[in-house]
């Protein structure tokens, strides 16, 4: 089973042009059950993203977009080619800061269950320490299922709290180079897995189509599920 997670920058890409169709072929050729997307922009005050899946056939999403105080809306979206047993949005808002969520999806599979934690966190430290904290809440004592927690961390501290707290739970994981896309220097994008022999391989997807589509490079994962 293949997941992946990928911050689209509004489908933006690095030359400035807004090319849905562009990110979609990139996602296409993850051939991804699962892809976590972050800053999905949403046009206007409904959940529609239509435009998206009609370029990405055979997924369904669950949606948690958020309104910042300038009038832009977007959010994390979770696409899926397995049936959604269970989804709920949760609440990361921190002081006054941007708006943020994390998603969690119960996945249907033949085998163990899978679950999906698709989040986005804050730009500065004390907004992650405190984001981090409570999404652990929320998984710590899950052992039934395989856990996976993935996304756009914005965590370049390799020594800081956040990164600690999360591999206590779920292992370590590898510094792989997502953003800038067209040259990578930093690890936000991450995957991790509970429990941690689940993940298989796990790398950064590296097309030149990818490097154009938007300022992250998508981050892959294969599980053994």
């Amino acid at each position: 089973m293949t997941v992946a997670s990928y911050n689209v920058h509004g489908f933006v890409g690095s030359d400035g042009v807004r090319d849905v169709g562009r990110a979609a072929s990139v996602m296409l050729a993850l051939n991804a059950d699962v892809i976590a997307l972050q800053e999905v922009a949403f046009p206007d005050a409904t959940d529609d993203i239509s435009e998206l899946l009609a370029a990405m056939p055979g997924y369904e999403a669950f949606t948690a977009p958020i309104s910042r105080r300038d009038g832009v809306r977007h959010g994390n979206v979770v696409l899926t080619r397995l049936p959604i047993l269970t989804a709920r949005r949760i609440c990361l808002d921190f002081e006054e800061r941007e708006p943020r969520t994390a998603v969690d999806l119960r996945l249907g599979t033949p085998g163990q269950p899978l679950r999906v934690v698709a989040t986005h966190l804050g730009l500065r430290p004390g907004e992650r320490r405190f984001q981090v904290k409570l999404i652990l809440n929320q998984v710590a004592y899950d052992e039934r299922s395989v856990t996976v927690l993935l996304g756009d961390f914005n965590e370049w501290f390799l020594a800081g709290r956040p990164l600690r707290w999360l591999h206590r739970r779920f292992g370590p994981s590898r510094y792989v180079r997502t953003w800038p896309a067209w040259l990578p220097v930093f690890a936000l994008d991450r995957v991790w897995v509970h429990p941690p022999r689940a993940l298989a391989r796990y790398g950064a997807y590296r097309s030149r189509a990818a490097r154009v589509a938007s300022d992250h490079l998508p981050i892959v994962a294969e599980l053994e599920v």
